[in-house]
């Protein structure tokens, strides 16, 4: 039985909306859908935690399954693999430490500014530190951990195929391999948009087999994203 996840291709991040596929998040679905059929992957279920981008990414899989005349099950909305609210976690935390130099170098829009921001705001809610949110990071991971139970069943002796986020990939990857906090947050912000991570069942807990693989864009390194 293996379980692979996926984080969703690239979103419109800065966008009005972030939760659509851009142009190089689409063709990074179709690649990776392309791979998937090429390389005798056969699944007997398709998850999406329920986002928009989620559903995308599924699309260009199929679409390249289609192409090749193999079928694809109907993907199945699961709001377990759904994402943090990151608007409401990242909101808090500027609004809290508005002055703060993290949050003022972000606004140079720098990749390594804003991920610095992002890595801060991440482990003030991981640490109970950004009151009112919408999911407690405890919550969070317990929602995560009933999602991840109820794969098993899905796959039978197969493989299950789940479109999902950072977030949730990374909490998954932080239960098997048995880290602390600071390690799923750096899981979480090392994830390539529509990367492949590995998961198989043993006993009542799920074990990491890979993480955070590209497969599909090797030698594309401007499919490379982050977000």
């Amino acid at each position: 039985m293996s379980l692979l996840l996926v984080r969703h291709g690239q979103a419109s991040f800065g966008a009005a909306d972030y939760d659509q596929l851009s142009e190089r998040g689409q063709e990074q679905s179709r690649r990776l859908g392309d791979w998937l059929a090429q390389g005798g992957h056969r699944f007997q279920a398709v998850v999406v935690g329920g986002m928009r981008r989620h559903a995308q990414t599924a699309q260009g899989v199929h679409e390249a399954f289609a192409e090749r005349g193999l079928a694809l099950p109907e993907p199945v909305a699961d709001p377990g693999f759904a994402e943090f609210d990151h608007e409401a976690v990242f909101g808090a935390f500027v609004g809290r430490h508005a002055d703060s130099p993290v949050v003022l170098a972000s606004k140079s829009g720098q990749p390594r500014d804003v991920g610095a921001m992002l890595q801060a705001a991440l482990l003030a809610w991981a640490r109970d530190e950004l009151p009112g949110m919408p999911e407690t990071w405890n919550a969070f991971g317990q929602r995560v951990h009933e999602a991840g139970q109820r794969l098993q069943a899905l796959a039978g002796d197969g493989e299950v195929l789940v479109l999902s986020s950072g977030g949730v990939i990374s909490r998954l990857a932080q239960m098997a391999l048995d880290v602390p906090v600071e390690r799923a947050v750096d899981l979480n912000l090392s994830l390539r948009n529509s990367a492949v991570s590995e998961f198989h069942p043993h006993g009542s807990r799920l074990r990491l087999g890979s993480w955070n693989a590209l497969p599909h864009l090797h030698g594309q390194r401007e499919l490379w994203t982050y977000y």
